[in-house]
This record gives structure tokens, sequence and C-alpha cells, in this order.
């Protein structure tokens, strides 16, 4: 998992970009990121409950601040 699918996600999310979330959804190698972007936008386009949409947003903005928050350390070699 590369972090430039984290930002791309963020970055779709918050511009509303469904398409490219989509295609993002299944390109990724983190099962849980698609897994997250694939309930909020089931919920987005299917779901008559706002709260049910706004809920799986929150979730997948969760995830992707936590997600985003590791980074890989640097292996030295002495």
């Amino acid at each position: 998992m590369d972090m430039p699918d984290y930002d791309k996600a963020l970055y779709y999310t918050l511009w509303g970009q469904w398409d490219d979330l989509l295609v993002l959804m299944v390109r990724t190698e983190d099962d849980l990121l698609s897994k997250k972007i694939q309930l909020f936008l089931n919920a987005y386009h299917y779901s008559l409950d706002d709260k049910k949409v706004i809920n799986s947003h929150d979730n997948l903005l969760y995830y992707l601040d936590h997600a985003m928050q590791y980074v890989p350390t640097e292996k030295i070699e002495i």
C-alpha cells in the first residue's frame, strides 16, 4: 500500500470525486481502505438515511487519518 493511495482517497472524498474514489477502491491493495470506500459509496448512493451516509463518511475519514499517521521506518544497516 503506497501512501499516495491514502492521499488520493482523502482528496477524492473531500472534493466529492466519487468516480475516482470508485476506481481507487478497485485498484488499492489495502483491503480495509477498499471496504471503507465501498461502504461509503453504497451509503451515499443508496441510503435514504442521512445519518448512515454521514457515519460512513466519518468512518472513512477516521480510517484515512489513522492510516496516514503510520510512517514506515527506514532500515538502518550498521
